[in-house]
């Protein structure tokens, strides 16, 4: 039988090539990204350390390697749409239909809680039904498709917008806490513990 240890895990900046290496194929084979180039490692690891400080990044290794990662970045930039995010996820082919993704995304959404955002967003490239049955399963709603807005291998590409609301939208909501001034609380160890429950099992 072959053994497995899985493990979720805040990003390191160790991580860089590891994730940049998940990341690589869909820069390069699909328009699942609109990036056309791969970035160079130490751009990628600058990106890591600008997201990671304020946004909740996670990485999922089997046996030590690293095998795929989820992320939340800025919505937008003006001050009233600080409780929105965006997220990610990415695995690489060998991890898919394990339940990782869904385990990486309902971690975001804790740490994302516990911060105190609202509003979560993903685009998605069309067609990618795969990733639109994924979305829809974990809660998201189709907001709106942004007709041929892309333009990568040498033809236009549809993108679908979902929306997931993460609590409720009381007033005079508290300004969200940046990751940086929660990696020593005991409520981040215990989401990242019940993720590893989850992957355990």
């Amino acid at each position: 039988m072959e053994n497995n240890t899985f493990e979720i895990r805040l990003i390191q900046a160790g991580d860089n090539q590891a994730v940049l290496a998940v990341y690589k194929p869909y820069i390069e084979n699909t328009a699942i990204t609109f990036e056309y180039d791969v970035p160079a490692s130490e751009a990628f690891l600058e990106r890591i350390k600008h997201i990671s400080t304020a946004y909740p990044w996670l990485v999922c290794l089997q046996n030590n390697e690293v095998i795929g990662y989820a992320y939340a970045s800025k919505y937008r930039d003006r001050a009233a749409y600080q409780w929105a995010a965006e997220s990610a996820v990415y695995l690489t082919e060998g991890a898919h239909r394990k339940g990782i993704a869904r385990v990486l995304y309902e971690t975001l959404f804790d740490i994302l809680r516990f911060l105190g955002y609202t509003n979560l967003y993903a685009i998605i490239t069309l067609p990618n039904p795969k990733s639109v049955g994924f979305h829809q399963a974990m809660g998201f709603q189709e907001i709106g498709i942004f007709r041929k807005v892309g333009y990568k291998f040498d033809e236009w590409h549809d993108v679908i917008w979902f929306e997931r609301h993460l609590m409720g939208h009381g007033d005079n909501p508290e300004i969200p806490k940046k990751m940086n001034d929660i990696l020593d609380s005991n409520a981040l160890k215990k989401i990242i513990q019940q993720a590893n429950e989850k992957v355990a099992c």
